[in-house]
């Protein structure tokens, strides 16, 4: 049982949680990044397990030109990642497609009052009208949330960013564009290491891109970056300085008599996450997410049909582009569930332990208060059954394309276009 709420914004464009799951940071099309913030159960309202409400908003990117390139860039944030927690403040880095920024949230609820050489208005004071010294004091104040640039990463990539991951060591990260992966340190903005190069010396030659690329959370000198061939490629730095050289490939064999014009776009892999163990790692191609065992490059050990229905509709989803959409997936806390989006406002939830499935759906009906979400089911033909809905009224403007899961409890959000759902169990 769940219950939702929705926050209007302009066309989200990422969502993620930070590691304790306390808050909850959303990109949009704007360049802007709101965050959320866990509100703790209240007494008089016990049946609530708390609800997320507004922390802080801000401008992370506006929109630039490159004079060299003619080019506009975008202020939309692709990615947005938390850094673990240190102090009191927290920090994420956040990226459109040519800049990656590190900021820092931080509380205020104090003030210094009683200065000696400016009044409480801030202007200064004559200096020979002061007769004696005070000491300065830090007087309570309303909360307020300041969001402050403390790094800016520029002029590292060529094409546009896709990845950007935090390494286990805390104190470097990858960012990823078609081409190139390059390493940075969070301390130095002014120079990168480029670990993975696939741009070839004749561009014409060129069949196949990097569509995401991340960390394993916990060898630090291990990465992983998924190709619009299908395949996955785990790197290890300690290797080589240049990681063009994989140390792991990880492809399933096609089937020839299912191959169709097609097969090349679906199969393009749109967002691979490492399980919170590190032992697997979770693959989105436009039909199917796939789960991997490290151990075993030649197929994946489970996969899951998310949207199987819509093969016979390849042909107008071509047409229309849908069938570029990027959808991402995610791992519940303890990796035992995955989850993903689909069209018409679904999205899908999988059990690996029992291997049960259920499709939901985020819309306006379900976001009253403590409303519960009823299983969706869809009709590929024949005789359709009452809560049934059919495959040719699916709406393919509405999509969820973005997806995050609570690291401990089970809540989760969706951006739908939109609007964003924050879905929780219901006590009994």
């Amino acid at each position: 049982m769940i219950r939702t709420i929705t926050v209007k914004a302009e066309l989200f464009s990422i969502i993620e949680f930070n590691y304790s799951g306390e808050l909850l940071a959303t990109g949009d099309k704007g360049g802007r990044v709101v965050i959320f913030q866990h509100e703790q159960e209240s007494k008089n309202r016990p049946h609530l397990r708390g609800e997320y409400n507004v922390y802080s908003t801000f401008q992370s990117h506006e929109p630039e030109f490159d004079y060299l390139k003619s080019l506009e860039i975008e202020e939309k944030i692709n990615k947005i990642r938390w850094l673990p927690q240190q102090n009191a403040a927290h920090f994420l880095l956040s990226t459109n497609d040519k800049t990656i920024k590190l900021w820092k949230i931080s509380e205020r609820d104090k003030r210094a009052e009683g200065y000696n050489l400016k009044d409480e208005d801030g202007r200064l004071r004559d200096p020979f009208r002061i007769t004696s010294l005070r000491v300065p004091v830090l007087m309570p104040m309303d909360l307020m949330v300041e969001a402050s640039p403390r790094r800016i990463f520029a002029n590292a990539h060529t094409y546009h960013i896709n990845s950007i991951s935090v390494n286990s060591d805390h104190e470097t990260y990858l960012s990823a564009d078609d081409l190139r992966i390059n390493l940075w340190h969070l301390e130095i903005t002014d120079r990168s290491f480029n670990i993975v190069d696939i741009k070839p010396a004749n561009m014409e030659e060129l069949t196949e891109v990097i569509t995401a690329a991340e960390c394993h959370p916990h060898q630090c000198n291990v990465f992983v970056y998924s190709s619009s061939k299908g395949t996955i490629r785990l790197c290890d730095m300690r290797a080589a300085a240049l990681c063009d050289r994989h140390s792991k490939f990880f492809e399933e064999p096609e089937d020839p008599s299912s191959r169709s014009f097609f097969s090349e776009i679906i199969s393009s892999i749109s967002d691979v996450k490492f399980s919170h163990s590190g032992r697997y790692m979770m693959t989105r191609d436009y039909l199917s997410v796939k789960v991997w065992d490290l151990n075993m490059e030649n197929r994946p050990v489970e996969t899951y049909q998310v949207h199987e229905y819509l093969r016979s509709k390849l042909c107008s989803l071509y047409e229309n582009d849908c069938i570029f959409d990027k959808f991402e997936c995610c791992w519940n806390g303890s990796d035992s569930a995955i989850m993903t989006g689909s069209y018409n406002n679904f999205f899908r939830m999988f059990d690996r332990n029992t291997r049960r499935d259920i499709t939901l759906e985020a819309s306006r009906e379900s976001s009253k208060p403590r409303a519960t979400l009823k299983p969706r089911k869809v009709s590929t033909g024949g005789k359709r059954k009452k809560d049934e809905i059919s495959v040719d009224s699916l709406d393919f403007n509405k999509k969820i394309l973005h997806t995050a899961w609570h690291p401990k409890d089970n809540v989760i959000a969706v951006a739908a276009t939109n609007n964003l759902y924050i879905f929780q169990d219901k006590l009994n």
